[in-house]
């Protein structure tokens, strides 16, 4: 579940996975992975375009992952989580649920809520669907493998919180929801511009990018009315070291076996669609 609904106006809601720590820290449901990356990540050229990391608490027998609240200098914050690249599951995901093929009813059901017509005559007549074809199939809904990035959803001050953008797949209909949460405003899209066009300059010359297989990681985005905006990369549970030696560019597309994400080709089309915005 995106981060986004679970911040509300600078207080976290009690879901489970994430709490409000003190002295403006934010606390998450502890995963290993996700803690080796923040350890890297905090001796690494990326450190700025990352919460600050502070170690592990327990809370109610429970551990966490104890970090920086990205939203503790906004005055009224306009917050959204976009997923980057081109896939949202790992290789060995894949891998597993492929070794387990059991069928599964409730993935079935879920496709067809979706889209009546995508299960085959097969699965229609099981009335079920394997989990590696649900996970491949549910990719092509977005725009992750059209443009190896999917906007998971955002928050206006004041307002619900948005996620309803699982068929948000074309050009114009990410521009469309882009510019509903930058309210058209240039000076804020401008400042999102500088951010990712500086992160893409750091990932070139990060070791941590170098030899991770970067996936269902997001670019967390945030401003206020006084015209501060700020990205940040979020979300390193599925983040893997890649074998030694093994190398990938971040840009090809994915064939499986070559653990490519996509996060360079999914933050190149982000970074033109803005782009695009302020020539409409």
């Amino acid at each position: 579940s995106s981060p986004l609904c679970m911040y509300f106006d600078n207080i976290v809601l009690f879901t489970g996975s994430f709490q409000v720590g003190e002295h403006g820290t934010l606390l998450k449901k502890f995963c290993k992975g996700e803690q080796q990356c923040y350890l890297k990540l905090m001796k690494d050229s990326l450190r700025p375009f990352v919460p600050a990391y502070h170690g592990v608490v327990q809370k109610d027998n429970q551990d966490y992952n104890m970090m920086e609240n990205l939203l503790n200098n906004f005055n009224s914050p306009y917050i959204m989580d976009c997923k980057i690249g081109s896939r949202t599951y790992l290789e060995n995901e894949l891998q597993l649920a492929r070794e387990r093929p059991q069928p599964r009813q409730d993935m079935f059901e879920k496709m067809v809520a979706v889209d009546p017509g995508a299960p085959t005559a097969e699965e229609q007549a099981q009335k079920a669907v394997l989990k590696s074809r649900y996970m491949q199939w549910r990719e092509t809904l977005s725009s992750t493998t059209t443009l190896g990035f999917r906007i998971e959803g955002f928050k206006k001050p004041n307002e619900d919180c948005q996620t309803n953008f699982k068929k948000t797949k074309s050009k114009e209909q990410v521009i469309k929801a882009l510019s509903d949460f930058v309210e058209s405003n240039t000076q804020i899209v401008w400042g999102y511009l500088r951010q990712l066009r500086q992160l893409r300059q750091v990932l070139e010359t990060s070791d941590f990018f170098k030899t991770h297989e970067v996936v269902g990681s997001s670019l967390l985005f945030v401003h206020d009315c006084s015209g501060k905006a700020r990205v940040w990369m979020i979300d390193f549970a599925k983040t893997v070291t890649l074998p030694p030696h093994f190398r990938v560019d971040h840009q090809s597309p994915w064939v499986e076996g070559n653990r490519e994400d996509g996060y360079l080709w999914g933050l190149d089309n982000l970074i033109d669609v803005l782009t695009n915005m302020l020539h409409y």
